[in-house]
């Protein structure tokens, strides 16, 4: 994309110079990067392995453990390979940011007793009404910034016990799929404050896993990991690994950072004076800030941590670049991304007929509706694979402006800055997402922003850097909204929340009155 410079933060390396590599765990891909101690990357070191999620037909959406660990152990693998006179004297630190709401069991001996189920797997659903009947949802929100719902730590637990009991029991420890590699990498079983805040498990204002839910569910503690103390870094990586990577052998690594939080970070919004908005696989949007977490939260929202110093707190979206993906080739639409993003550019505003309820992975913000379901309506025999395609490309910004709205509580009238795949590659989807919010879009010019803000982070605890809302982030183009467009949104918005009271909202509360 023209307007955005990818290398923005690419500097050439200097023999012998001192840097930090920067691991990037996500969902669909394992990502690695060299970084300056000053938070650039270094040109050509970046390397990404994609991969696909497994998914059910019940709604599982899931990883195995071991396969995965190999990904991110090749990802390291080929960024140093791309760095052959790197030296262990040159790589000081080693940031590491990951997905978050994963959830893996372990057997003592260290091996997976369950797959790795992502933050995408709904089939928990169900038993997110029997936590809404045991316990104060309002209050454990307060508490741990999360609402039940089965991308989240609690629900998912309960559906584990009743469908896989044996193993279930077999569990000497449940963690993050970051303590899994810093478990394998080092020996080691702690977890950050960031990855635990995102398990709805967390206490996010005393810091400790919270009691009231541990006994709902009947968990021991020690059946989680040890939370970091504060600037915690793991260092000695164990034989078979220093042999493999000896340029690693004196690195010191950061405990991880979710990926939320560190994309943040990495896209220079690091106040509440900046949100981030993201699409990449899924989408998001969240203002990041030093100090206490809120007292009191939207409903629509959550809030996490990136260390135990900063809250995060936002909305998330199941289904953003996967859905376009999803619709491109299910569609057959043109091949060619080019051609295809001139096609989408010519189709007008709300134009096509249709209302798209975006919930092909189900919903988290505004609703919590794990158990949505996607749906298009107004289709025709006129209808064509394009206006559908356009038509899901607004149901996703209309999220996002209902998002926003609650948002605007926490941080009002933040500078919206956006960044992820989806987005710096559609021009038309950006312009969109401006158009619906009413608001100026502006795109972050990093490049990798969630690796780039796992290596911020670790160079402030290491003291290379004073803060990282003092690093200055490159921008790039700003897409203004058109007042006529907007209005034209703001009608589809709500048609589409017609729909969704009467087919999201009404068809749920059916279910769950059936249930009980």
């Amino acid at each position: 994309m023209s307007h955005v410079p990818d290398t923005a933060f690419s500097r050439q390396a200097k023999p012998g110079q001192p840097c930090a590599l920067a691991l990037d765990i996500g969902t669909s891909s394992v990502r690695a990067a060299l970084y300056d101690t000053v938070g650039n990357q270094i040109e050509e070191s970046y390397v990404k392995h994609e991969r696909a999620v497994q998914t059910t037909s019940d709604g599982g959406a899931l990883l195995d453990a071991n396969e995965a660990l190999a990904q991110v152990e090749r990802a390291l693998d080929a960024v140093l390979a791309r760095s052959p006179s790197l030296t262990a004297e040159q790589v000081e630190l080693v940031g590491l940011s990951c997905f978050w709401h994963s959830l893996v069991g372990i057997a003592s001996d260290g091996s997976a007793l369950t797959p790795l189920l992502t933050w995408a797997d709904t089939r928990a659903a169900p038993l997110v009404e029997e936590l809404r009947r045991l316990s104060d949802e309002g209050e454990t929100h307060r508490r741990t910034g999360c609402r039940f719902h089965a991308s989240y730590w609690p629900a998912k637990l309960l559906w584990l016990r009743r469908e896989s009991a044996d193993a279930f029991q077999r569990v000497a420890r449940w963690m993050s799929f970051s303590d899994l590699v810093f478990e394998r990498f080092f020996g080691e079983t702690e977890t950050s404050v960031s990855m635990a805040s995102a398990t709805g498990l967390f206490d996010q204002h005393a810091l400790v896993w919270d009691a009231e839910l541990l006994r709902l569910l009947g968990l021991a503690v020690e059946k989680l990991p040890r939370i970091a103390a504060p600037g915690k870094t793991f260092s000695g990586l164990r034989a078979e690994y220093a042999r493999r990577w000896p340029q690693l052998g004196g690195a010191r690594w950061s405990a991880a950072i979710g990926d939320g939080a560190a994309n943040n970070i990495g896209a220079g919004c690091a106040t509440r004076e900046r949100a981030a908005l993201m699409i990449g696989t899924s989408g998001a949007l969240r203002v990041l800030w030093q100090g206490d977490a809120p007292a009191t939260l939207p409903p629509e929202l959550w809030c996490y941590r990136a260390d135990d110093r900063r809250v995060i707190t936002g909305g998330a979206l199941s289904d953003g670049g996967g859905l376009y993906q999803w619709m491109n080739e299910s569609l057959r639409l043109i091949e060619n991304d080019e051609e295809l993003e001139r096609a989408l550019g010519t189709l007008e505003p709300d134009a096509h007929g249709l209302t798209v309820l975006p919930f092909w992975s189900g919903e988290r913000s505004t609703g919590w509706h794990a158990s949505a379901r996607g749906a298009i309506l107004g289709l025709s025999a006129h209808t064509q694979p394009l206006e559908i395609m356009r038509a899901a490309m607004e149901a996703v910004a209309y999220r996002f402006a209902l998002i926003l709205r609650a948002l605007d509580a926490v941080a009002p009238q933040a500078l919206l800055i956006a960044s992820g795949g989806a987005l710096r590659a559609s021009p038309v989807w950006t312009q969109v997402m401006a158009d619906v919010l009413g608001r100026p879009l502006t795109l972050s010019a990093a490049r990798e922003a969630s690796s780039r803000g796992a290596v911020l982070l670790a160079l402030e605890m290491a003291g290379k850097i004073k803060s990282v809302a003092d690093v200055p982030t490159e921008l790039g183009q700003t897409f203004r909204p058109d007042a006529a467009r907007h209005e034209r949104y703001r009608v589809g918005l709500e048609r589409q929340q017609k729909f969704y009271r009467q087919l999201i909202t009404f068809t749920t509360n059916s279910e769950d009155t059936e249930t009980t």
